[in-house]
């Protein structure tokens, strides 16, 4: 058994998570340590002990292959993390190469988090059997990547495939990343807490006010949610709006691609689990194709542990 199975690493800016992982995809065992983001030294370190903690708790004899998943921009060929804002010490930080230095003889692969969850879902997950696969992961931000025929598509230079990114909205809320309309922006969790304030400013009266104990700063993505079920007016907006721009934006992918199959996976993905049935029919007069409503919207397989799944598979060559 220990022979079929494989590390998987996903390095955050606040933990470290690590699995072993088989051939299919299955964790048999996994751990967590809190990442240094501060500090490059620190920072190795904490992956190290991540994975000598892991192999020692599960009684490997040796080293087996290592995948690693991490904040971009990063180079999933030379392997060197490029300048990923929540991991400020690792700028230009050869990732791969330190890890071949400290465990030689080791195969090493790196990408980042959104590719390698990607690719876990095209392998394992909800994508498994489909040619073309877009993947989508909507949490704080909008992370996504394309899965053709088992492979991600990174182009060029590693750089491709920024779908959270696309602009549906040319005169819309500044985004971080320089632009204006992105869609992570504008659908992202954060996002709708912030539509919410925003229209809570013109309201007299909303339960999310309530649940903020007063104090609209505080409202998450998640109380508009539980607001929502309880037909608050200002919740019930805000979703609908939300749904509105998820539903143009994935329009575009469709007629970007036409994807087989399109994968919903992140920290707001339970909050939109219910209405992606209404997230498809809005592609109708969203997209020139004429067949949208045959490409199935469905939840990632993989939850919580994308990055440790998604991570393995880098290493997986089945």
């Amino acid at each position: 058994m220990q022979d079929n199975l494989v590390v998987g690493v996903d390095v955050g800016g606040t933990k470290v998570a690590a699995g072993l992982v088989d051939c299919s995809g299955k964790i048999y065992a996994q751990n967590r340590t809190p990442m240094v983001a501060n500090d490059a030294a620190r920072g190795l370190a904490a992956v190290c002990t991540a994975i000598n903690d892991l192999l020692k708790s599960s009684g490997m004899r040796h080293t087996p292959a290592i995948g690693i998943c991490a904040p971009g921009p990063l180079n999933p060929t030379t392997g060197i993390v490029i300048n990923p804002p929540n991991l400020p010490a690792w700028h230009n930080f050869p990732l791969a190469d330190e890890i071949r230095r400290l465990y030689p003889n080791t195969a090493v692969r790196i990408d980042n988090d959104a590719n390698a969850a990607a690719l876990a879902e095209g392998k394992w997950g909800a994508g498994r059997g489909y040619r073309i696969m877009f993947y989508a992961t909507i949490g704080t931000g909008i992370g996504r990547d394309w899965v053709f025929d088992g492979q991600v598509y990174h182009g060029r230079t590693g750089s491709a495939a920024e779908g959270g990114h696309l602009g549906i909205d040319p005169r819309g809320p500044l985004c971080p990343c320089g632009k204006r309309g992105c869609i992570e922006v504008l659908a992202s969790g954060p996002a709708i807490a912030r539509r919410a304030r925003e229209k809570l400013s013109h309201s007299e009266k909303s339960m999310l006010l309530e649940m903020a104990g007063g104090n609209a700063q505080v409202i998450t993505s998640e109380m508009v949610a539980k607001a929502y079920w309880a037909k608050d007016a200002v919740a019930k907006e805000v979703i609908k709006e939300t749904l509105d721009l998820l539903g143009y934006w994935l329009g575009n992918v469709v007629d970007l691609v036409e994807p087989d199959v399109i994968v919903i996976g992140g920290g707001v993905s339970s909050m939109l689990a219910p209405f992606l049935e209404e997230i498809r029919a809005r592609w109708t007069g969203a997209c020139l194709n004429p067949y949208p409503q045959d490409i199935p919207l469905v939840l990632a397989h993989y939850k919580e542990d994308a990055g440790i799944a998604g991570a393995a598979a880098l290493c997986d060559t089945n």
